[in-house]
């Protein structure tokens, strides 16, 4: 679960740009419309930028892909996926302040695919748990089962997300080796979060997020686990979410957590309103 936006209604679009070109199909390198390509993409994440400044994280990449794509007639998930990627990229740092990827960490061939809640998940994470615990120590401030597959009856896709919460986010050197020994690769980073995930070659089993002890996104993460766990409205609207999200996306995870995050965000104001009254 993380928090951008999703599912596209009607928005007024700034309207710098709007001349812009591009070149239908292929890479822009070796395109005769290349430099039109790169140029309404950069015009197209200004626009982004602007859209940002009055929706806040309502505005996503798939906002982008849209702003994109209608210029050449196409829809957003019509896009070549490379395209996508390359949108994405140049405006991750936007949407995520101090994003950045690491080298030799690119996977290819991974797919979208939900599947029903499994009751072996709990299991898998017991074991992920244990072996955080021996490799981290008390580096790990806490280990936290979160994503889909620890809400029980929730369908997701079969990869166990957990979250460890660190007392010092930038001292790197205390969690990732020690991550690197038992198979997960430092993918990415940002201001808020560390993102790991198997080395290439291997099966994509786990997602390990690492963040702050006591951080705003340490409580919003385990806060929508909890709410999840309460209550099956929510559940089942997420599970919705979820499905729709995998039928169009389901080559893009960038767009794919995107496409769920109007949901996420709703459910989150709920959530919130929940555990004020539970403290009350």
């Amino acid at each position: 679960m993380t928090h951008r936006s999703a599912t596209k209604g009607r928005r007024r679009y700034p309207a710098r740009g709007e001349h812009a070109d591009s070149c239908v199909g292929g890479s822009s390198s070796g395109c005769p419309l290349g430099g039109r390509r790169r140029r309404a993409q950069h015009s197209a994440g200004r626009r982004l930028a602007s859209l940002r400044e009055v929706e806040g994280p309502h505005a996503t990449v798939i906002d982008l892909y849209e702003l994109v794509a209608r210029r050449r007639g196409l829809a957003a998930a019509e896009l070549p996926l490379a395209e996508r990627m390359t949108l994405a990229r140049s405006v991750m740092p936007q949407i995520w302040p101090g994003f950045a990827t690491t080298k030799d960490s690119g996977r290819g061939g991974d797919v979208i695919r939900i599947v029903d809640y499994d009751p072996d998940w709990p299991v898998q994470f017991r074991h992920w748990r244990q072996t955080l615990r021996v490799c981290l120590g008390h580096t790990a401030r806490r280990i936290e089962h979160v994503g889909s597959t620890a809400v029980r009856g929730l369908p997701g896709k079969p990869i166990i997300d957990i979250q460890v919460s660190v007392a010092d986010l930038d001292d790197e050197s205390r969690y990732v080796p020690p991550l690197a020994r038992v198979g997960v690769q430092l993918r990415s980073r940002d201001d808020l979060h560390r993102y790991f995930r198997p080395f290439p070659g291997r099966p994509r089993d786990v997602h390990v997020h690492v963040c702050a002890a006591g951080s705003a996104w340490e409580r919003e993460h385990l806060l929508f686990r909890d709410y999840l766990r309460a209550q099956p409205q929510a559940r089942g609207a997420y599970a919705t979410a979820k499905h729709n999200a995998a039928v169009t996306w389901w080559d893009d995870g960038i767009a794919y957590t995107d496409a769920k995050s109007d949901v996420i965000l709703s459910i989150l104001v709920r959530a919130e309103r929940w555990a004020a009254a539970s403290r009350g």
